[in-house]
């Protein structure tokens, strides 16, 4: 299963010095590799084992995962407004898949 559906939720406005409350989730099947299928085959471990975003070029936030992240994993965290820029959500997985999605942020005075 590839990566597929990513959602994030943010405000498009903010203050500066506003706290933001960032939401994000990505539909992933986060497979343990502990598990057999109904043949008794074990299926192979297949998890996001980083997440990471960037606010105007600078990481704010970072995760790393394991196996004991529930399937379609959601994330919620929170930042400060400093400067209108662009927020890169990039979700990586142990295949290699990486999914990107961008959002602006206007901040105002």
């Amino acid at each position: 299963m590839a990566l597929a559906q990513a959602r994030v939720s943010m405000p498009a406005e903010a203050r500066r010095g506003e706290i933001l409350e960032i939401k994000a989730l990505i539909r992933h099947p986060m497979e343990t590799g502990y598990r057999v299928d109904s043949r008794g085959q074990p299926i192979p471990r297949h998890i996001v084992r980083r997440f990471a975003v960037a606010y105007d070029g600078e990481e704010v936030f970072r995760m790393d995962m394991t196996q004991g992240v529930a399937a379609n994993p959601f994330i919620a965290f929170s930042t400060v407004a400093t400067r209108t820029g662009e927020l890169v959500f990039t979700w990586e997985d142990d295949r290699g898949e990486v999914v990107t999605v961008r959002k602006s942020l206007t901040v105002t005075e």
